[in-house]
């Protein structure tokens, strides 16, 4: 399946979400031009060649939910960035309409 966008754009949105902000893998593929390919940004996500670069433990899912499969350690080091970062996590979730963000076009 052909996404239309490059990993390298992913991980260019990523460095643009803010110090205590989250935003969702739906959020960046609709911000790339379709949000049904959420799946892919976290296949790209999970690819990531430097997770201080990029910093891909700001992305969850739709409901907030830290993944249980976050590339630079697992869901406990996803938590421990999360709030290192200034951002609360409870029962491994994000409350989004706190910490969330929109990812909007330049």
């Amino acid at each position: 399946m052909k996404s239309g966008f490059n990993k390298q754009e992913i991980y260019e949105i990523l460095t643009r979400i803010p110090r205590g902000n989250v935003t969702t893998y739906g959020q960046i593929a609709e911000r790339l031009g379709n949000k049904c390919y959420a799946r892919a940004v976290g296949k790209a996500l999970h690819c990531n060649p430097d997770g201080d670069k990029y910093p891909c433990y700001k992305v969850v899912n739709s409901r907030g939910k830290l993944s249980s499969n976050y590339a630079f350690g697992g869901i406990e080091e996803q938590k421990r960035r999360l709030e290192a970062d200034g951002i609360r996590v409870e029962n491994n979730k994000v409350d989004l309409k706190i910490f969330g963000m929109k990812i909007l076009n330049d």
